[in-house]
C-alpha cells in the first residue's frame, strides 16, 4: 500500500508518538510551517473550530495534521455522553512521492487517499473507548481495531466503502466513505497538493463541505 506505514503513522486525536522517525506537534507554529494548505469544514459550519496536532519527520518537515470542529471528543466518555458527542475532524495529508529521508538512512512512503483513510480511521479509534473495557483490555482492543483500519484503508474499492460526493473548495469531489459503530470515516483527494480524510460522530458526513483554510490562526485559542 502506498500509504503512511503503521509504524510511522500516529492517530490525529491522541498523544503524539515519537516512533517511526515522526513527531506529533500541537503548536500553531507547527501548522504555520506546513508547505501545503490546511483544510477544514467550509463556511457552512458555524460551530467551534480547534487545532489538534501535526505529524512531522525527524527533520521537522510537516507531512500531515488535523483540525477539529464541534465538541472536542472525550477519549473515554460515559456511554450516554458518547451518543451526544458532535464533532468532525479533517485530516490533511501532503501529496508526496516515495523519496529518501534527508539523512539518507531510509525512505518516506508515498501518500495517497489511503494515507488519509488510515489516519482518519486511526484517529476515530483514538476517541473511542468501549465502556466495558479496562485499560489493559483496551490496549489489545485498540491494536486489533487499528490493524483492521489499516487493512480497510488499503482497499478503498472494497465492499466496506461506499462512494460519496462532497464539495471541496466548491467543486464536487469523490470520496470513499464507511460507517461503523464508532462513527464514520471518509477519504479522498483535493487538487494536486493534498489528500483529505475526515472522521466524526453525531454530525452527518453527507452534509459536509471542505475548503482550504485562509488563516490557520483562526483555529487557535
Amino acid at each position: 500500500m502506498e500509504t503512511t506505514s503503521r509504524a510511522g503513522a500516529w492517530d490525529t486525536a491522541g498523544p503524539a508518538p515519537s516512533e517511526g522517525g515522526q513527531t506529533g506537534l500541537r503548536s500553531l507554529a507547527a501548522y504555520l510551517r506546513a508547505p501545503f494548505p490546511w483544510y477544514g469544514l467550509d463556511e457552512a459550519f458555524t460551530g467551534p473550530r480547534w487545532l489538534m496536532q501535526v505529524g512531522a519527520t525527524a527533520d521537522g518537515t510537516v507531512r500531515h495534521g488535523a483540525t477539529g470542529h464541534g465538541e472536542e471528543p472525550s477519549i473515554r466518555p460515559d456511554a450516554a455522553a458518547a451518543h451526544r458527542e458532535r464533532f468532525a475532524v479533517v485530516v490533511t495529508v501532503a501529496n508526496s512521492a516515495l523519496r529518501r529521508t534527508s539523512d539518507g538512512t531510509g525512505h518516506l512512503d508515498a501518500t495517497t487517499a489511503s494515507s488519509a483513510a488510515w489516519l482518519a480511521g486511526s484517529g476515530l479509534l483514538a476517541t473511542t473507548w468501549p465502556p466495558q473495557l479496562d485499560h489493559t483490555l483496551r490496549a489489545a482492543w485498540l491494536a486489533q481495531q487499528t490493524e483492521t483500519a489499516f487493512e480497510l484503508a488499503d482497499d478503498l474499492t472494497g465492499p466496506a466503502w461506499s462512494s460519496l460526493s462532497l464539495p471541496v473548495d466548491g467543486e464536487p469531489t469523490p470520496f470513499h466513505y464507511r460507517e461503523s459503530e464508532f462513527g464514520w470515516v471518509l477519504a479522498g483527494s483535493a487538487r494536486d497538493e493534498v489528500h483529505l480524510g475526515a472522521y466524526g460522530r453525531g454530525m452527518s458526513a453527507y452534509g459536509l463541505g471542505f475548503s482550504a483554510i485562509g488563516d490557520i490562526r483562526s483555529y487557535a485559542p
